[in-house]
């Protein structure tokens, strides 16, 4: 997939699933489970140990599905990532050379981001998506303020995004959400509860659903 097709998925999806597995079994079980539920964009983030490796097999065995690599904080972490097969790149904060990079290899970079000038800045370096980070800091109220000066500007929130505020965060303008324990909870992850993790996409992809039909 291309840069564009990778961004048309996630806008369709319009959820990104924040995983932080403790192997690639649980990983890719993980995975099967959110797809059941209608959820297929994955971010593994680098706090994951063994992150790389998992990554290179969740690619492999589910070709279908879009990992990303997130948690990312320089060019050399981001180029194995793009090497491994991540389909996208996440940072925390506004990481230019890490844009540089994912501009250079074409790959989608959500550029995490908070105050409006931290916002601009990682748009103008490149940034394909900002990620608003923490969200629940302010809640679906500041995309919607942030918006209106930035239009332009495609913006992810992540953060205290459950399957209540979803919908107001998408109706608020957002391109897409990032969740992770609302959406995968860390027991039912660790006790393999995958029909649970299921149910629950399905509750997110049902939100999602609703605040697109207004």
């Amino acid at each position: 997939m291309n840069r564009e097709s990778v961004l048309a998925k996630i806008r369709s999806e319009r959820v990104v699933a924040l995983i932080r597995a403790e192997s690639s079994a649980g990983l890719l079980d993980c995975a099967r489970a959110l797809a059941d539920g209608g959820l297929t964009s994955i971010e593994l983030t680098m706090t994951t140990p063994g992150a790389i490796p998992m990554l290179e097999k969740a690619t492999s065995e589910l070709p279908g599905f879009l990992f990303g690599l997130g948690t990312v904080l320089d060019a050399e972490t981001a180029r194995t990532g793009i090497l491994s097969g991540a389909r996208f790149i996440v940072t925390p904060a506004v990481r230019p050379e890490v844009i540089g990079i994912c501009r250079r290899y074409g790959i989608p970079v959500f550029c995490g981001a908070f105050t409006p000038t931290e916002i601009l800045q990682a748009w103008e370096a490149g940034a394909d998506v900002v990620k608003i980070f923490p969200a629940e800091a302010l809640g679906a109220g500041y995309i919607k303020s942030v918006r209106a000066p930035f239009p332009q500007i495609d913006m992810m929130p992540t953060g205290g995004v459950n399957e209540l505020n979803v919908g107001e965060f998408l109706k608020a303008g957002a391109f897409a959400v990032a969740a992770g324990s609302s959406l995968i909870d860390g027991k039912a992850l660790k006790e393999g509860d995958w029909n649970g993790i299921s149910a629950k996409a399905r509750v997110f992809a049902t939100a999602v659903a609703a605040a697109s039909r207004g």
